[in-house]
């Protein structure tokens, strides 16, 4: 079997749902700046009362054997480096051979070894994931050793959802309702808000606390925007409420930062990160440091499938946890469904932008009972639904 084109279509569709789609946003780096930080959640357009456009870029390999393999929610420059670096490396190549094509095409970018070109190659490695499931008739999983067990709790980010009160107590009920075990905010305060702001992210935990229950795992995620002292005047002030991880309080550069930070924590409440980190080697660096608790590697940003799978083995080593960011959940699921549960205890659930990267897809992976089952379908089971395609746009053409 060999590689015969490698392409790069957008798909255009439409999305129902209660104005507006974003209701807030989460804290940037850049939010030091007050121009920044005045700046609030860009809404997806808007077609009419309650519509929304939706595209989405998706990866599709296609090969001679009839078997495509797909990648969805590629960017514009995971695209442009696809199509004019990594193409031709891919055509004609052996598409079941992950390991070469990754050595190869990770040799050829000296410079792509972080950031846009690693997320290409991340691209690429997940398509081909889904090429070998298919050829091989059982779901990608299967080949990485799985399944491990049936199924897999989930924790729900709730990234777009609004801070207010009202906000909270309505998507924590929602969340235990719906038997998550597990539900993260995304506070939009920060060190320039002093300790008003530690005073902000303190309510919002306890609104959790009281709506959610004793038994619910509340999760903060900071987005890289604090500083050390103020987060541990956060982990301070919400002790009691039993927060289980502050997530990415500082850049994952910012080593020497971390280290002050567990200094000053104790071991207080547990630091997670790595979702903006790449490659085993990256992680290497993370673990020699002990710098999170909870690692998160994103297989569409770490290197794919193939390098996630080798990061895990690492934090398995370490004896850390490792939770993959949820930018896709197939190809989180093929790595949970494949590992030990004392590795990948559980998985995320982003309860807005899961149906949203999945819009086109016609069997998407959504939470029951507050669990990921295993999949059943070959590959990663990236199966487009022609019901939801309005239009499709190849990358550099017109119309189809």
């Amino acid at each position: 079997m060999r590689i015969t084109d490698v392409r790069c279509v957008t798909y255009v569709g439409e999305l129902k749902h209660p104005e507006p789609f974003w209701t807030d946003r989460l804290r940037r780096p850049t939010d030091v700046y007050p121009e920044f930080a005045r700046i609030g959640a860009a809404d997806l357009r808007r077609l009419g009362p309650d519509r929304y456009e939706v595209r989405s870029t998706f990866l599709h390999v296609d090969t001679d054997a009839g078997i495509t393999g797909s990648t969805a929610q590629i960017s514009a420059d995971q695209a442009h480096i696809i199509q004019g670096t990594l193409r031709e490396l891919l055509v004609g190549a052996d598409p079941l051979a992950t390991e070469r094509i990754w050595d190869v095409a990770y040799r050829s970018s000296i410079h792509a070894r972080r950031g846009a070109g690693m997320l290409a190659l991340s691209a690429v490695d997940c398509a081909l994931w889904d090429i070998r499931g298919q050829h091989f008739g059982v779901p990608a999983h299967v080949l990485l050793g799985g399944p491990t067990r049936t199924e897999v709790p989930i924790y729900v980010s709730t990234l777009g959802t609004g801070l207010g009160e009202a906000d909270v107590r309505r998507a924590t009920r929602a969340v235990v309702g719906a038997g998550g075990s597990g539900i993260k905010w995304f506070p939009r305060v920060g060190p320039p808000d002093g300790a008003a702001g530690v005073r902000a992210v303190a309510e919002l935990v306890e609104t959790v606390r009281d709506e959610g229950g004793e038994d619910l795992d509340i999760m903060l995620d900071a987005w890289s925007s604090w500083d050390v002292m103020f987060t541990v005047d956060v982990a301070r002030a919400v002790r009691d409420a039993r927060v289980c991880w502050i997530e990415e309080p500082l850049n994952t550069d910012d080593a020497a930062g971390y280290r002050r930070l567990r200094d000053h924590l104790g071991g207080d409440v547990a630091i997670a990160g790595g979702e903006h980190e790449y490659g085993r080697w990256g992680f290497a660096a993370l673990t020699a440091d002990a710098v999170f608790d909870v690692y998160q590697p994103d297989p569409h940003w770490a290197g794919g499938i193939s390098e996630v799978a080798k990061i895990g083995t690492l934090l398995s080593a370490a004896g850390a946890v490792m939770i993959p960011h949820g930018q896709s959940m197939q190809c989180n699921a093929a790595l949970a469904f494949s590992s030990s549960p004392a590795l990948t205890p559980r998985m995320e659930y982003l309860d807005k932008l899961a149906p949203l990267y999945q819009h086109f897809l016609a069997h998407p992976l959504v939470p029951t009972g507050g669990v990921i089952e295993v999949p059943t379908l070959p590959g990663l089971g990236m199966e487009l639904d022609p019901d939801r395609v309005l239009a499709a746009e190849p990358l550099g053409g017109a119309a189809e």
